[in-house]
């Protein structure tokens, strides 16, 4: 399943720093924020913590655009590949087609 770009939001880092700081170091590539589309819950029944169960947490969906016409996309060792997607979506994630359908 395909999933979007996050992280986690250092201590007194802003929201969209953070989604700035993500895209650089995800995409290797700056991006401008066209909108927030709100916060979302995900409920997952496996955690990578030992004797931990499951996981929740919040996630603020954003609306973004490549700053630049012709993007470099490099990515990071987190993902084992990446692909921009266009309607009609399929194989995503049932949380990104949350996010892609308050788009």
């Amino acid at each position: 399943e395909w999933f979007v770009p996050g992280g986690t939001v250092f201590k007194n880092e802003p929201r969209t720093d953070a989604v700035h700081r993500v895209a650089n170091e995800e995409l290797g590539e700056p991006v401008v924020i066209d909108d927030c589309l709100g916060t979302y819950e995900h409920f997952y029944e496996t955690a990578a913590a030992d004797s931990v169960d499951s996981k929740h947490y919040l996630a603020t969906g954003y609306r973004c655009h490549f700053d630049r016409d012709d993007p470099e996309i490099g990515g990071d060792d987190q993902h084992s590949a990446f692909q921009v997607f266009r309607p009609p979506f399929e194989n995503l994630h049932p949380y990104v087609k949350r996010y892609l359908d308050d788009r």
